[in-house]
């Protein structure tokens, strides 16, 4: 399967869309946020470009990702009002910001641009007053951040939010020399699973970070910063009771199907997620020895649970995998078992929840670039 051909969250804003079902990625996000606007101000403070490179690395379709531009706008507008940096008479041309939102070439893009009207409104009125306005260029950049995407030292600022724990691919060596799948009846690692599985699966996180992290240093500038959160686990241990579990759940709401006939078991052996919760570790080894940027900082970040008006908690994870995995599983098995698929995956959520707490974790992850590609 083709990744990058086939994997999109859920387009438009209709109840299964990624728009609409996306809320506790926000909320994680938004536990951060002081973060990212602290790494914002420091690197602006300091730099003053009159250009200034921001790229959002996996920006979806949703809301979420012109709510964090907006954030960082807000952040260095206070740094220009305060040092009085930006300044110029009405004649002269005001400082330029760049924004680069990147996807896979399958996102909905569409949804992006339709907000940008009323985005670029609210910036004018609420950032900048009206006054000052300085040139604010937008676009699109579909393609894989496994790999080149921009030019050469064209970036300031990097932001990636719930992403890269999504591997380039399914990784190889999950199929034993007569080619039958060696993690059968599980969609991720869990506690059945042979080593091998184990192994390909870090060995793709290995490959993929290291490539995300070369192609970066060469479009960055020196001195400037990422901030990454993904999803990871919190120690050397694949299965526990916190990201992997989830996938646990839904390995299990597919044995239901399978038990009731809707689903061939064959097609569930066969079905393998591209996800990898990385540890502190491993994320640190890769930093050290790509070499291109320096960690600056790392922090855990448990996503706390959601209490929603509507629906059950299971209810609401439900929707948010879905609104994720669907292009995936449809691709794979049919559109026809979604619903019951993930109506038996918001039960089993909540009765687990029933015995004990599911802890997800983030990590955020500021990286600075120290040396040149």
């Amino acid at each position: 399967m083709d990744i990058e051909k086939v994997f999109h969250m859920n387009g438009g804003i209709g109840d299964t869309s990624y728009a609409k079902n996306s809320s506790l990625q926000k909320k994680a996000s938004d536990q951060v946020k002081h973060i990212i606007i602290d790494t914002v101000e420091n690197l602006y403070h300091t730099s003053t470009p009159s250009s200034f490179g921001i790229a959002d690395l996996g920006c979806s379709s949703g809301p979420n990702t012109l709510s964090i531009i907006k954030d960082i706008f807000v952040a260095i507008q206070g740094i220009i009002k305060s040092h009085n940096i930006l300044h110029p008479p009405p004649s002269s041309s005001s400082s330029e910001f760049r924004v680069y939102l990147n996807d896979l070439p399958t996102n909905d893009f569409n949804s992006i641009f339709k907000a940008l009207p009323d985005f670029h409104t609210l910036l004018r009125q609420h950032c900048f007053n009206n006054t000052h306005f300085p040139s604010i260029f937008m676009g699109a950049y579909p393609g894989s951040f496994y790999g080149r995407l921009f030019p050469n030292t064209c970036l300031h600022f990097v932001h990636s939010s719930h992403c890269l724990h999504w591997l380039s691919r399914v990784p190889e060596g999950l199929y034993d020399e007569q080619g039958r799948p060696v993690n059968r009846g599980s969609v991720y690692i869990t506690e059945k699973s042979p080593g091998v599985v184990v192994e390909a699966y870090y060995k793709q996180f290995q490959e993929d970070f290291s490539l995300f992290l070369r192609s970066r240093s060469e479009e960055v500038v020196v001195g400037g910063r990422m901030v990454l959160i993904f999803l990871g686990r919190r120690g050397p241990q694949h299965v526990d009771r916190g990201n992997s579990f989830f996938w646990e759940i839904l390995t299990r709401s597919f044995a239901t199907l399978v038990s009731k006939g809707d689903v061939e078991e064959e097609k569930v052996d066969s079905y393998d997620v591209h996800f990898y919760a990385a540890s502190r570790e491993e994320i640190e080894e890769q930093v050290r020895k790509e070499g291109s940027f320096e960690l600056e900082r790392i922090e855990i970040s448990e996503i706390e649970r959601k209490e929603e008006v509507e629906g059950s908690y299971g209810t609401v994870i439900a929707k948010t995998v879905r609104a994720v995995q669907e292009s995936m599983i449809s691709n794979h098995f049919g559109e026809g078992i979604l619903d019951a698929l993930f109506e038996e995956y918001a039960r089993l959520v909540d009765e687990e929840m029933e015995k004990q707490e599911i802890r997800p974790i983030n990590f955020v992850v500021v990286l600075k670039k120290i040396i040149n590609a």
